[in-house]
C-alpha cells in the first residue's frame, strides 16, 4: 500500500489511549487481506441473508387485473386512483386509434422508458375521442391534422396566422383534461389550448422545431412522453456521435422545458472506445407536479419500485461502481442510497437500494458487471430507500503481514502482539475518523472541499476538486490542463470514462461555465449525498482535532463542563440533545461518569459545545477557519448540516485472532517456532456504524499507516 507521508504527519498529531508497545505491519496488500461486510439494522451480516428467488416477487404474468371498458362519467382524479391510460395513436389508416388501459401497478412498472409508439402489453383497447366526440368532429379533427402534417412533408409553409381547429364547448372539467390528453397523445405535433370551456387545437411549431434537429419519429415520441407527464418515467432519444449535435438538442430541450424536464447524456451499453456512441437521456424534474391536479394520464398510484440488494466490490471506489452500475441500469447515481461508504483497496459487502428498477433487471446485469468486480445478490422488493447511518456496524476480516517489532524493541513479538489485542480489547480506542474520510491526495483533502463550500466559495471548491496530484496519468494530466485552461470541453475529452464524478462535474461546467453560477450547477450533478460528504468531511477533521485536544488537556478524567451521553445503548452519532448532558462540578468531584461515556460535537447548526476549554478552543477553531457567522446551512446547494455528538473511545465487538506463518494455511499452535519475518496476523471484530477499522488497528499497532 503507497504511503502518503503528508497524510501520515496529519495524522501523527492524534492520541492514543492505551499504553502498551505495540507493533508494525502491513495492512492491505491486496483486496483480500481487507474484507469489510456491513451489519443490518438486525444484526446480520449483509452477505449471509437468504436471498430470495425472483421469481417470488416478482408479479405473476397473467396475474392482472381484468381490463375493462373505459367508463368517463366515473373516472376519479383523485390522488392515489391506480389507472393509466397509455393513448398509442398515429395519423395514417394504419395507425392503432385505440387507449391502453392499466389497472395493475406491476403491469404499468413493467417498462418506465417510453421510446416507442406501440403497446407493449396486450390489454383491452378502447377509442377515447371517439367517446368523447361526436362523429363529425372527429372526422374534422383527423383532417385537420392529417392537412398540418401533409403541409410539413411537403414543406409548405403555413401561410397567415397560424390555423385552428375548434372542438367545441366541453362543460365537464374532467372530460375537458381527458380530452387535452387524448389529443396531444395521438397527435403530438398538436397542441390544445382552452378558451372559456372550448378547446381549441392547433400546430405545435416546437414539434416542428425538434423535426429539424432528429427524426420525426423521436419528435413523436417525445412530445408523446413530455404530454403524459408520468412521473418517474425517462425517454432516450437515438445514440448520437456528434457532440455539437448532441449539444443542440440539449440546449432545445432545455430552453423549451428545462422547467420540467431535465437532460443526461450517457454512453450507450457497448460501444467502441474509439468511437462512443452517447444517448441523451430525459427525465422529469422530481416535485414538479406533486403540487398540481393530476391528468387521467397521472392517476395511477405512484408508488416507486424499491429493489435492496447486497452489492459486492472489490478494489473499486464506491462512486465509480455506483456510476457503472447507473449507466447499465439506465438511471442516474443518485437513485441509489446505501448505509454508509466503503474502502476502495478491499473486498466490501454493502446493503444497496436502487429506486425504479426492479429486480429483475438488476439480475438481468450480473454477468455484465462481473468484469468490473462486482456481484449482486440477496435482490428483493422493499418499501423504501435506505439512509446513511442505518446499519448496526461492519464487520472486519483482515489479514496483517510482515509482522515485526517497533524500533528498539527486543521483546518476544507474539507477547507484543498478544498484549496489544488485549489491551485495546478492554480499553478501547480514540475514535477518530479514519483517513478514507479525507481522501488519500497530497495536495488536496475532501475536508478543504467542504471548507470552501461552507464558505460558499464555489468556484474555489470546483478548482481544488480538480487540482491534480503529482502524478503523470491521465487523470493528473486532464486536471493540471482544466486548471491552466479552464476549458471543460477539452478537459472531458482528456478525462478517462471511469472517472465518473469528474466527468459528470465537467459535463455541467461545460454547459454553464466557470462562473459562481455555473460552479454551484456544477456541484448538482453529484447526488445530494455526495455533496453533503465533502461538509462532513471538514467537521469530522475539526472533531479529529478536538479530541486530541481534549484527551492532551484533560486526560482520561471526566471534568466539569464535559458532554456525557446518557444512553447506555449508543452505538451511531444519531443521539439527539436531550440524550447529552453537561458534567457539573459536583459530578466530576463525585466521578459520576467514566471517560467512555464523553462525547464531543460534530459540527453542525443544533449543537451544544463543552462548557470548558474544549468550548473556547472550538469557538477559536471557527474563527480561523473563518466560519464565525456559519449556520451549517449552504442553501445554493441544499446543504443542510444539523451535527451530532460521537463518542470519543469505542470498543472493538467479537474479537477473534490467529498468529499463521506467510503462505501457511495451518495456524501453528502454541511453542512452535516461528520465523517472524514471515509472521501473519489474521483478526477478525465487528465496530459500531461510522467507526473506523484502520483507527482500531493504529490504536493496537501504534503504528499510524
Amino acid at each position: 500500500m503507497e504511503e502518503d507521508t503528508d497524510f501520515r504527519v496529519r495524522f501523527s498529531s492524534l492520541c492514543f489511549i492505551t499504553d502498551h508497545v505495540g507493533f508494525h505491519g502491513t495492512i492491505k496488500s491486496s483486496p483480500s487481506d481487507f474484507v469489510v461486510t456491513e451489519i443490518d439494522e438486525q444484526g446480520q451480516l449483509v452477505n449471509k441473508a437468504t436471498n430470495e428467488r425472483i421469481s417470488k416477487v416478482l408479479p405473476e404474468p397473467n396475474n392482472f387485473a381484468k381490463k375493462t371498458k373505459l367508463d368517463f362519467q366515473n373516472l376519479s382524479f383523485k390522488e392515489g386512483s391506480n389507472q393509466e391510460v397509455n393513448i398509442v395513436t398515429g395519423c395514417s389508416d394504419d395507425d392503432q386509434n385505440l387507449t391502453d388501459i392499466k389497472t395493475d401497478e406491476s403491469a404499468s412498472e413493467k417498462e418506465d422508458t417510453i421510446n416507442d409508439g406501440t403497446s407493449k402489453g396486450k390489454e383491452e383497447k378502447v377509442d377515447v375521442l371517439g367517446n368523447l366526440l361526436d362523429e363529425k368532429t372527429n372526422e374534422l379533427l383527423n383532417h385537420f391534422a392529417c392537412d398540418i402534417k401533409e403541409k410539413w412533408n411537403s414543406k409548405t409553409e403555413l401561410i397567415g396566422s397560424s390555423p385552428e381547429f375548434s372542438l367545441g364547448r366541453i362543460l365537464d372539467k374532467n372530460q375537458r383534461a381527458i380530452l387535452h390528453s387524448a389529443v396531444r397523445q395521438k397527435f403530438p405535433f398538436l397542441i390544445t389550448v382552452g378558451k372559456n370551456s372550448e378547446i381549441v387545437v392547433k400546430p405545435n411549431l416546437e414539434y416542428k422545431e425538434l423535426c429539424h434537429l432528429v427524426s420525426e419519429e423521436e419528435a413523436f415520441d417525445f412530445f408523446k412522453y413530455l404530454d403524459a407527464k408520468k412521473e418517474n418515467s425517462k425517454f432516450t432519444f437515438k445514440p448520437d456521435t456528434n457532440k455539437d449535435h448532441r449539444k443542440a438538442v440539449h440546449h432545445f430541450v432545455n430552453k423549451k422545458f428545462g422547467n420540467l424536464v431535465e437532460t443526461k447524456s450517457f454512453p450507450e451499453l457497448s460501444y467502441n472506445a474509439g468511437n462512443p456512441n452517447v444517448a441523451i437521456t430525459v427525465r422529469f424534474r422530481e416535485k414538479t407536479h406533486k403540487h398540481r391536479k393530476r391528468s387521467l394520464f397521472e392517476c395511477r398510484d405512484q408508488k416507486v419500485i424499491y429493489t435492496a440488494f447486497t452489492l459486492r466490490k472489490e478494489n473499486l471506489e464506491m462512486f465509480e461502481a455506483l456510476g457503472f452500475l447507473a449507466i447499465k441500469l439506465g438511471v442516474i447515481p443518485s437513485d441509489f442510497s446505501y448505509a454508509g461508504l466503503k474502502d476502495k483497496k478491499a473486498i466490501t459487502y454493502q446493503a444497496m437500494v436502487v429506486r425504479k428498477v426492479t429486480p429483475e433487471r438488476l439480475k438481468n446485469i450480473e454477468k455484465e458487471i462481473e468484469k468490473k468486480r462486482m456481484n449482486v445478490f440477496n435482490i428483493r422488493y422493499v418499501d423504501d430507500s435506505l439512509r446513511l447511518g442505518q446499519l448496526k456496524g461492519n464487520h472486519f476480516d483482515i489479514t496483517i503481514r510482515n509482522l515485526r517489532n517497533q524500533i528498539n524493541d527486543s521483546s518476544n513479538l507474539r507477547e507484543r502482539i498478544l498484549e496489544a489485542i488485549e489491551n485495546v480489547k478492554n480499553k478501547g480506542f480514540v475514535n477518530y475518523y479514519g483517513p478514507q474520510r479525507f481522501g488519500m491526495g497530497r495536495k488536496v483533502h475532501t475536508d478543504q472541499i467542504g471548507l470552501a463550500l461552507l464558505k460558499s466559495e464555489m468556484v474555489e471548491a470546483v478548482k481544488l476538486f480538480l487540482t491534480p496530484e503529482d502524478l503523470d496519468d491521465p487523470v493528473n494530466r486532464a486536471k493540471k490542463y482544466f486548471l491552466q485552461t479552464e476549458d471543460a470541453k477539452g478537459t472531458l475529452s482528456l478525462m478517462p470514462e471511469f472517472k465518473v464524478r469528474e466527468r459528470a462535474l465537467l459535463e455541467s461546467l461545460h454547459r454553464f461555465g466557470m462562473t459562481e453560477e455555473g460552479c454551484i450547477q456544477a456541484w448538482f450533478s453529484f447526488p445530494h449525498s455526495m455533496r453533503i460528504f465533502y461538509v462532513h468531511a471538514y467537521s469530522s477533521k475539526i472533531w479529529n482535532e478536538a479530541v486530541s485536544y481534549r484527551l492532551a488537556t484533560y486526560g482520561s478524567r471526566v471534568v466539569e463542563g464535559d458532554l456525557v451521553s446518557l444512553d447506555e445503548d449508543v452505538d451511531d452519532e444519531h443521539f439527539t440533545n436531550s440524550k447529552v448532558h453537561l458534567v457539573t462540578e459536583e459530578e466530576e468531584s463525585a466521578n459520576t461518569y467514566a471517560i467512555h461515556q464523553v462525547v464531543l460535537p460534530v459540527l453542525g447548526y443544533n449543537i451544544q459545545y463543552p462548557k470548558n476549554k474544549i468550548g473556547q478552543w472550538y469557538q477559536e477553531i471557527l474563527s480561523r477557519d473563518g466560519l464565525q457567522t456559519c449556520r451549517f446551512k449552504v442553501p445554493t446547494l441544499k446543504l443542510n448540516v444539523p451535527g451530532c455528538y460521537r463518542q470519543i473511545l469505542k470498543h472493538p465487538h467479537n474479537v477473534s485472532y490467529q498468529l499463521m506463518e506467510e503462505h501457511e494455511i495451518d495456524v501453528k499452535t502454541e511453542g512452535s517456532h516461528i520465523d517472524e519475518g514471515t509472521l501473519s496476523l489474521l483478526i477478525s471484530f465487528d465496530l459500531d456504524a461510522s467507526c473506523y477499522a484502520t483507527v482500531c488497528l493504529r490504536e493496537i499497532m501504534k503504528h499510524d499507516f
